[in-house]
């Protein structure tokens, strides 16, 4: 295997040595002698004849002097690795530069080959799958899941002892699937439990671990520099938020509370209930009404003060309502309509990027870990941080959300500084919306009604089983899923010609969990992005037929859980999954609702497509672009010259009370009531 497949052997169960068997022992990596650990070494020989016999795929390593990679070292091997820890992410972009920097697939192998056994496996692996989504000969080469690494960030802990049983004892055609209960971290006597579902749904937390792989923040430029980075991490964190809130909404709780006061106790406990396999140690837990206070994680290298969380807030504040940042040396950079909202978003976040990470300081990063370190904040009790202190169980979380609504109103605020959109940016002359509905793709369904029910689907973990039984084993989870649907949007075109559009779809609840009707500028900030896609309408009518799985912001369930292997590379039907675990999960594209029904505003616009174009073609079919609206295209500008959220991020003129006044005047748009169900019944996965 000479090409860049082999980079796959190292992305399989993370514990296990490298020289240890592969892929269902299909695969065995051949390592020289001296990359071998000091525990290994002496009894090299043996291994080496002792594993793989039977494989049938053997991989070797060709020996190179010993790569630099004592600075990665400083991360314990079955320590915690944070990218909100300034000091990791910075060497987690040194190791990407390094297996960017290598000259070839074979030498990237040697390199990694080496490092793999002596560095943190979750640095590694996410440093190496950066590394190989943007190298050019081998960012079409497909990377395993999370859940397929490190299924314990994932899962319930009860599940894998009965899994390594069930491989252990049974053989593969008689397994059965085990079932991971649902809503396990809390009890309904918790108000919060409520949103478990969305909190700790598998997908949820896979999209926010991805979307953060595809856009690092620390790296070699070419990789971090992406095409209006800063305004994504604002875009995609801002629907986030609204989305969360909607399902509040269903939920009969009301929005999230921003953090705003970081000396009030947080009263939302979390108790998470989950493992780090790397050390066999819970994640810890938060009781309710805990303190922040000032951390001081010397062998963490965290150390700051509320008051410097705090001064690094109000900086961002000034600069925003002063309408410029403080660059080197004092120099002024605006905070234009066009780039501000980027360049605020790489300050906030921070990434590499920010104009000047001395003055503004780890805003989002240290809000991350003031919470994920509040039950040990100076370490007397040799705990490590909580879910919030990672990517991918960070969202599990109730506080998340409280902390990313405060982030939300930084962006807001700067938001608030511009002027409301006027007709000429609003309006498509010769263009009328006539009609917008959706109807479920099943025959007699009632128009503008979308149902929701839970729904059971199975997951193969074998591969994150380190240690464990050959081929599959799978585990069973539910969560909530919507039944297919599709748009109808009957659009005139008056001028005579044919005319390009951009069509957008949003939703947003009506009323909050009162049963309060919202004003416009509390409905704004609640749209939630569904589609977003390119339209030719020729002169008169035309009608436009649109399915819910097109959505430009969603994956389908099975990219988001697809297994990567060795042995299936070569199969056709994997091409389609290159590149593509980014995106929000499709399961979760519709809110909740209730079971008596709850009503929502849809909303659809045709924007003038000579005002959107960024002057490239591309096609949402092919190349996972399908969810370009939260990931944007790989090399390639943001397909949408507009803002993001366009024509929400703005505030709305005093004068409009509400979306119909919004609509009426702008012939391009059109807005409906649709009633979303929930049906409390299972169904299982066909």
């Amino acid at each position: 295997m000479s090409d860049n497949r082999k980079l796959l052997a190292l992305l399989q169960r993370p514990l296990e040595p490298t020289f240890y068997p592969k892929d269902d022992g299909k695969t065995v990596v051949d390592l020289p002698e001296n990359f071998l650990t000091e525990r290994y070494r002496p009894i090299g020989a043996s291994l080496q004849t002792r594993f793989g016999n039977d494989a049938d795929t053997r991989i070797p390593v060709r020996s190179v002097a010993a790569p630099n990679i004592a600075f990665a070292e400083a991360i314990p091997r079955r320590g915690g690795f944070s990218l909100f820890i300034p000091t990791h992410r910075k060497i987690a972009g040194d190791l990407i530069n390094l297996f960017i920097s290598q000259s070839n697939v074979d030498t990237l192998m040697s390199v990694a080959a080496y490092s793999r056994d002596r560095l943190n496996p979750i640095l590694f692996q996410y440093a190496l799958s950066v590394a190989i989504q943007h190298r050019p000969d081998t960012k079409d080469l497909n990377i395993p899941s999370f859940l397929e690494l490190f299924p314990d960030s994932f899962v319930d802990p009860s599940v894998f002892p009965k899994l390594r049983e069930e491989g252990a004892v049974v053989q593969m055609e008689n397994r059965m699937t085990i079932d991971i209960p649902m809503n396990y971290t809390a009890s309904d006597r918790e108000d919060e439990q409520r949103l478990a579902y969305f909190r700790e749904d598998i997908g949820v937390n896979l999209h926010h671990w991805h979307w953060h792989l595809v856009y690092p923040g620390e790296g070699p430029d070419e990789v971090v520099r992406k095409d209006r980075r800063g305004e994504l991490f604002y875009y995609m964190h801002q629907q986030l938020i609204a989305r969360y809130n909607v399902e509040r909404f269903c939920n009969r709780l009301g929005r999230v509370r921003p953090l705003t006061n970081l000396r009030e106790p947080l009263p939302e406990g979390y108790f998470p209930k989950i493992i780090r396999s790397l050390n066999n140690r819970a994640f810890p837990p938060r009781p309710q009404n805990t303190i922040l206070r000032d951390i001081n994680r010397v062998e963490d290298t965290v150390n700051f003060t509320v008051s410097d969380l705090e001064r690094a807030e109000s900086r961002i504040a000034e600069s925003i309502d002063g309408g410029y940042v403080v660059g080197p040396g004092g120099a002024r950079i605006p905070l234009d309509e066009t780039t501000g909202i980027d360049v605020l978003g790489n300050i906030i976040e921070p990434c590499q990027l920010s104009v000047n990470p001395t003055y503004y300081g780890n805003y989002h990063g240290n809000l991350h870990n003031i919470i994920a370190f509040s039950h040990d904040p100076d370490n007397r009790f040799l705990e490590g941080y909580g879910v919030v202190g990672e990517f991918q169980t960070a969202m599990r979380d109730p506080t998340f959300y409280r902390l990313h609504a405060q982030v939300d109103n930084m962006f807001h605020r700067y938001k608030r500084t511009l002027s409301s959109y006027n007709s000429n940016q609003l309006s498509y002359n010769g263009v009328q919306i006539q009609s917008l509905g959706v109807q479920l793709n099943r025959p007699n369904a009632p128009a503008n009604v979308l149902l929701t029910y839970w729904q059971r689907s199975q997951v193969d973990l074998a591969t994150g089983l380190d240690f464990g039984p050959q081929g599959n084993v799978f585990a069973s989870f539910t969560h909530l899923q919507h039944a297919p649907f599709t748009y109808r949007l009957s659009v005139n075109n008056t001028s005579g010609s044919p005319r390009r559009g951009t069509c957008r779809i949003f939703i947003a609840p009506k009323v909050d969990e009162r049963n309060t009707p919202l004003t416009m500028n509390e409905q704004r900030l609640l749209m939630v992005e569904l589609d977003k896609f390119t339209v030719n309408l020729n002169a008169g009518t035309n009608n436009i037929v649109r399915r819910s799985e097109q959505s430009s912001v969603t994956i389908p369930y099975e990219r988001t859980f697809r297994q990567v292997a060795l042995s299936n590379v070569n199969e056709p039907s994997t091409a389609q999954f290159r590149f593509c675990n980014c995106g929000w999960p499709h399961h979760l594209l519709i809110p909740k609702g209730t079971p008596e029904g709850i009503q929502f505003d849809l909303f659809a616009m045709i924007s003038n497509y000579a005002d959107d174009t960024v002057n490239q073609e591309f096609d949402e079919n092919v190349n996972c672009n399908d969810s370009h609206s939260f990931c944007g295209l790989r090399d390639r500008l943001y397909p949408d010259r507009r803002p993001m959220g366009y024509p929400f991020d703005r505030p709305i003129p005093a004068n409009v009370q509400n979306l119909p006044q919004f609509v009426g005047t702008n012939t391009n748009m059109a807005t409906t009531q649709v009633q979303v169900r929930f049906t409390n019944t299972v169904i299982a996965r066909t």
